[in-house]
This record gives C-alpha cells, sequence and structure tokens, in this order.
C-alpha cells in the first residue's frame, strides 16, 4: 500500500475514534456522524480548507459549519488535531459542565467554531449567509489584482437539514442569488433517528437541488478521499453554489450498529466500541489515542495556516499603498469600530401633533445610517414598501449588484433570521432583517440562536399591534412581544414616537455584541415636544429602558405613574392631562425596553418608580404577561384581534383615553387610604 494512503487511513481512523472515545466517556452524545464523515472531513480539511489555527478570526480564512451540530466531536476532534487551542483535556470534557465542547456547537465558546449548530437547518442557511458576507465584502474592498476577500464557505449538512422547510427557503434563495463560493458536504447515509430514510424522506435531492441552480457532484463512497478531493476542486471550479451528495455509512466500523439508527444518538458501549477498533485496526488502549505521526500530518495546518496569514498580510500591505482611503476603512473594519459620529446626522424630528408612523421614522433613520455606515446591510421577507427599510442610495443586493445593500429575502422568513446571523460574523457588516412583527413567530429559531450565541444582529419589526387594522386577527400580534422578551440576551426595544426610534437604532448599531429587536407601528403616531423647556423628556432617555416622560401636578410623588410602549404613549398622555386637571398628580413613563431598565441601577429604577408610589398602569397592546413587575394594574389584550380600521380596532378593544381614565381612578382610592 501507498505510505501516503497508510497515514491518511490513520488519520482518518484517529478522527473516528478522538470522537468515540469522547461520546463514550460522556456516555452521551452522537458517534455515528463522526465515524461515517471523518473520510470527507479529512479531505475537506487537509486538502482544500484555508485556515490558520493560531487565528481562529482571520478575516480571509475558508468557513467551516457542522450544520449537523449533533456530530459535534467531528468538528472539535478536527479542531484540536489542526492545532486550534482546544486541549485534549477539553475532548475528555466533551458535554461536561463549563466545558469548550459542549453538546452541539456554540458560537465564541469553542475557537473555531463559527456559529452555533444544532437545530437542523439552522447551520445549513447560515453558511448561506456567510456566503452572501463573502460576496458584499468583496465587491466593497477587492479590487482588480488586489483579491482581499475571496474565501469559501464549506458546510457539513446531514437528512436530517435537509427534511427541514429552513434548508429550502436557503437553498432556493443561494441558487437565485449564484453564490459560487459556497459548497456543501451533504452526508447521504440514509439514516435518521426514527430509523431508514425510507419511512420520509424518499425524494431525489439531486433534482431537487439542480431546480434550486445548485451544481449537484456525487460521490459514491465516502471514504474515498481522491473522490471527495475530486468533488471539491470541480465545485470550486464552479460559478453556482455547490452540494456533494457523498454516500457514507453512518457509525461506519461499528460491526451491529453501523448503517442503523441506534449508530445515530447513543454512546457505542465498551464492547461495541472496543469491535469497532478490532474491526478497523485501532489499539484498545489507551483510549484517546493520536498516533504521534497522526498529530505530526494534522498540526500542519499551523505552519500552512501561518503561511495563508503571512501571505494574506503581504496582500493587505500592498493594497494599503494602492488604495489608502479605502485602506483606512478596512481597518476600521477589522477592528471592529464604528466611524467616529456616526450618529451625529442622524434626523430630529420637529414636534408634530400628526406625526408618523413609527417604521416611517425608522426608514428615515436607517438611511441616514446608511449615508455615513457603509457596514449597514439589510434585507425584508418581501416588505420593504411596508417596513420601510429599503437603502436607498445603493442598488439591492443580486449576483450581479454584491456591492448592494438590500435583500430581497422573499417570503422566506425563517430563512431570513438564519442568514441574518450567518451575515452577522462577518466583519464590517451589521445586518437587519425585517417582517411584520406576527411573522416573528416564523423566525424564532434564528432569533433564539441569535441571542444563545450571541449575534449582534437587528430584528426590525412593523405593525406591531391591533393598529394594524383590517387584516384582521392573523396579522395582529398579541403574544408576540412578550415571546420575545422572554427570550434571554434578547433586548426587545418598542420606540413611542420618531425621536425614540432614532434613539432605538442607535442602541441597535451600538452593541456589536447581543443582538436587537426594534418594533414599529403602522399608524401614525404624534412627535412629541421635546425641545429644551418643552412638555416632555428628551428621547436619549430611552437608553435606559424607561424614563420619566413627564410629571404633572402639584405634589412631590406622584399619585399614580402611567407607563406605556409604542403607540399606547399617546393614550396615557391624554389620560395623564385629564387626571392632572382633575389635581392628581401624574407620572407619566414612557418604557420601550424592558432589558435595559432592568439593566439599570436600582437607585435608578427606584427614581422613575418610586417603590412608596404602588398606583401604577401599565397601558400596552398585547398580554399584560411580564408587566405584574412593573404594574399594580394593566391595560392589555388576552384575546386575539378583530378586522376593522386601526383606531375602530384599538378603541373597541379598550385602548382607549376612557378606558385608561376608569382603570386610573380604580387604582387612586387606593393611594388616598394610605
Amino acid at each position: 500500500m501507498d505510505p501516503s494512503k497508510d497515514l491518511e487511513q490513520l488519520a482518518i481512523n484517529t478522527i473516528r475514534f478522538l470522537s468515540a472515545d469522547a461520546v463514550q466517556k460522556a456516555n452521551s452524545g452522537h458517534p455515528g456522524l463522526p465515524m461515517g464523515a471523518a473520510a470527507m472531513a479529512y479531505a475537506l480539511w487537509t486538502r482544500h480548507l484555508r485556515h490558520n489555527p493560531k487565528d481562529a478570526a482571520w478575516a480571509n480564512r475558508d468557513r467551516f459549519i457542522l450544520s449537523g451540530g449533533h456530530g459535534s466531536m467531528l468538528l472539535y476532534s478536527l479542531l484540536h488535531l489542526t492545532g486550534y487551542p482546544l486541549t485534549l483535556e477539553e475532548i475528555k470534557n466533551f458535554r461536561q459542565w463549563e466545558s469548550k465542547t459542549p453538546g452541539h456547537p456554540e458560537y465564541w465558546i469553542t475557537p473555531g467554531v463559527e456559529v452555533s449548530t444544532g437545530p437542523l437547518g439552522q447551520g445549513f442557511a447560515n453558511a448561506v449567509g456567510i456566503a452572501i458576507g463573502q460576496a458584499h465584502l468583496a465587491a466593497r474592498f477587492n479590487r482588480p489584482g488586489h483579491e482581499l476577500f475571496d474565501y469559501y464557505s464549506y458546510a457539513i449538512v446531514t437528512d436530517g437539514d435537509l427534511m427541514e422547510g429552513i434548508t429550502a427557503e436557503a437553498a432556493s434563495l443561494a441558487g437565485h442569488l449564484q453564490l459560487g463560493k459556497l459548497i456543501f458536504l451533504y452526508d447521504d447515509n440514509n439514516v435518521s433517528i426514527d430509523g431508514s430514510t425510507h419511512l420520509t424522506f424518499t425524494e431525489d435531492v439531486a433534482l431537487r437541488f439542480e431546480s434550486y441552480g445548485w451544481q449537484v457532484l456525487r460521490v459514491a463512497n465516502g471514504n474515498d478521499v481522491a473522490a471527495v478531493d475530486a468533488a471539491l476542486t470541480a465545485a470550486k471550479a464552479d460559478e453556482r453554489p455547490s452540494i456533494l451528495c457523498v454516500k457514507t455509512t453512518i457509525g461506519y466500523g461499528m460491526p451491529n450498529r453501523q448503517g442503523t439508527a441506534k449508530a445515530h444518538g447513543e454512546p457505542p458501549g465498551d464492547q461495541e466500541l472496543d469491535a469497532a477498533k478490532r474491526a478497523l485496526g485501532w489499539p484498545l488502549e489507551p483510549r484517546f489515542l493520536i498516533p504521534g505521526e497522526a498529530l505530526e500530518h494534522f498540526r500542519g495546518a499551523v505552519e500552512q495556516g501561518a503561511e495563508y496569514a503571512a501571505a494574506w498580510q503581504a496582500k493587505l500591505e500592498a493594497y494599503k499603498a494602492a488604495y489608502p482611503q479605502e485602506y483606512k476603512d478596512l481597518a476600521r473594519v477589522l477592528a471592529g469600530e464604528l466611524p467616529a459620529g456616526w450618529d451625529a446626522a442622524l434626523p430630529q424630528f420637529p414636534a408634530d401633533a400628526k406625526g408618523m408612523a413609527t417604521r416611517v421614522s425608522s426608514g428615515k433613520v436607517i438611511n441616514a445610517i446608511a449615508a455615513v455606515l457603509p457596514d449597514l446591510l439589510g434585507g425584508s421577507a418581501d416588505l420593504h414598501p411596508s417596513t420601510k427599510t429599503f437603502i436607498d442610495a445603493a442598488p439591492d443586493f443580486q449576483h450581479s449588484t454584491p456591492q448592494g445593500r438590500s435583500i430581497h429575502y422573499g417570503i422566506r422568513e425563517h430563512a431570513m433570521g438564519a442568514v441574518v446571523n450567518g451575515l452577522s460574523t462577518t466583519p464590517g457588516i451589521i445586518p437587519f432583517g425585517s417582517t411584520f412583527l406576527v411573522f416573528s413567530d416564523y423566525m424564532r429559531a434564528p432569533i433564539r440562536l441569535s441571542a444563545l450565541s450571541p449575534h449582534p444582529s437587528i430584528w426590525v419589526f412593523t405593525h406591531d399591534s391591533i393598529g394594524v387594522g383590517e387584516d384582521g386577527p392573523t396579522h395582529q400580534p398579541i403574544e408576540h412581544l412578550a415571546a420575545l422578551r422572554s427570550i434571554p440576551n434578547l433586548r426587545v426595544i418598542r420606540p413611542a414616537d420618531a425621536n425614540e426610534a432614532r434613539e432605538a437604532w442607535i442602541a441597535a448599531i451600538r452593541d456589536r455584541k447581543n443582538p436587537t429587536t426594534l418594533v414599529f407601528s403602522r399608524q401614525d403616531l404624534p412627535t412629541l415636544d421635546r425641545n429644551r423647556g418643552g412638555e416632555f423628556a428628551a428621547a436619549q432617555g430611552l437608553h435606559k429602558g424607561a424614563y420619566v416622560l413627564a410629571d404633572w401636578g402639584k405634589k412631590r410623588k406622584p399619585d399614580i405613574i402611567l407607563m406605556a410602549s409604542g403607540s399606547e404613549v399617546p393614550l396615557i398622555i391624554e389620560a395623564g392631562r385629564k387626571l392632572a386637571k382633575d389635581g392628581v398628580t401624574v407620572r407619566l413613563v414612557s418604557f420601550p425596553s424592558w432589558e435595559l431598565f432592568a439593566a439599570q441601577s436600582k437607585s435608578y429604577r427606584d427614581k422613575v418608580l418610586p417603590p412608596e408610589v404602588t398606583a401604577r398602569l401599565s397601558v400596552e397592546a398585547g398580554v399584560a404577561q411580564g408587566w405584574q413587575q412593573w404594574a399594580a394594574a394593566q391595560i392589555s389584550l388576552e384575546r386575539f384581534g378583530a378586522s376593522a380600521p386601526g383606531d375602530v380596532a384599538m378603541r373597541k378593544l379598550g385602548f382607549s383615553v376612557a378606558n385608561v381614565l376608569k382603570h386610573a381612578r380604580a387604582l387612586l382610592p387606593k393611594v388616598k387610604k394610605k
């Protein structure tokens, strides 16, 4: 046998058994994918993947996404073997408390993990976003003879990934956009948890992807490294996205489990693991064996990665000399910084009793930001005219215009969410995705993952209440604010007028570590008089989550506090005026963000909501869930809406000045008794 083939097989079996030993030690995990996909992963990582183990964030690295994140030990084995700062001790701590090898890959936890995967289909769509990011960066910065950004996005995807609806959405979009630097290896093993895929998944995957506009390549034997290598080379030569349909055997080597569902998600057991080692000529002991020859072979990636990075640095220096202005912007991007004074030119909206919908003021702010912040890249699920999110000064993002800054996602909310998360990992891109608030349900999984990872994705939701009107209850969000607020680490901001909308965008752009949800109205809202000496406090109070909008009355302490977010703030203002005329001391609190308010000091929170003032009423056109922590009573909506003009729906369902007064006065006797 060719000595190089011996080394190749030794290296592949090192991946297999390092992974299997970790699963067995944890007595938990998925050995089937690592053992079945080891050879094709080896071919990719040793013959094609340009990466730098000593700098996992090197800007022009090829990206690798394990979409079938349940097979995480495959990725952890590759990261350890190729020299990333992931120790053997961490491999032995697989799935244990505070280890860097959690059950599914988590962004930022493990060096070399590009996105958090596991919920099937998310990594697939993340990779589409990463490929869009590459195309946009290349169009923005590359110049003839100075191709700084030419990296590929690779992913291993599974039968389970391809069953999920999100992959149909994302694959269709990728084919339309002709993302030629997107290459997937499909681990085609015909097995899922329930058993054979013949139970549920009998479509012709190759024909499906051909219809999407992808190049489809077939590899009959996933253990044939040369065949996988050749298919990857062919994929890189085509201008279309490519999928390699690679026939593999799940749990390869396990004599009693390979090719069956038993290999998928159960530890092999000592007897079966030993039998697999005998079958593949691997020593039974010690566990976690890494032969020196195999390790030396894999660790060649360290030197190779340093060479890649050095060559790229030389390119960067040449670029700096040839294009000093572009380099200045690029250096800022690579440093993760915002342009100095980027927010100085954002519009200040004059007081206006009629005002405008916050979706409209948001659109004006988006375009003002885009003029000074080239990093902003946004998209809509076929709703740009309604969400007001189109960036006017740039073309659409399309295959022919990758410099474009407005992405048309089509009616693909789920894929849009995951694509935005992928985009958020790209230096120099601040992405947002937009749709109606009610359709946040369609993209809850990527919103949750943006908070978990975390990704600084910006979610723009408009048509935020029963004020949507005639479209009726199918399009009127009721429980959606509460559902979004329930996600840890997600900031939800619902502005009350145009100037709060401006501040909300500033808050979202400034936070480059966490996701932000911006929630805007369909209907017009008055622009409050916030000028010096005006009736209301400055909109900058939004950054504290809740703030005193106005205090009306003669007493030092308010008799009652009325609080609201978004379109309900005008209601508490009008009700507050009437109460003040009746001699009641009223505090009005604009409450755009629970999360920002909860992050403030106790002294600030107590200043806004004095503990001794227990007469507190919240007003919001959604379920009351959660408002109990701030208010003694709530005007809320505990039913679905109705089709009617928006103002009629609001009034009929209890969002009127009269109803606010009724509830407020019911609280006031409690104050007087004290």
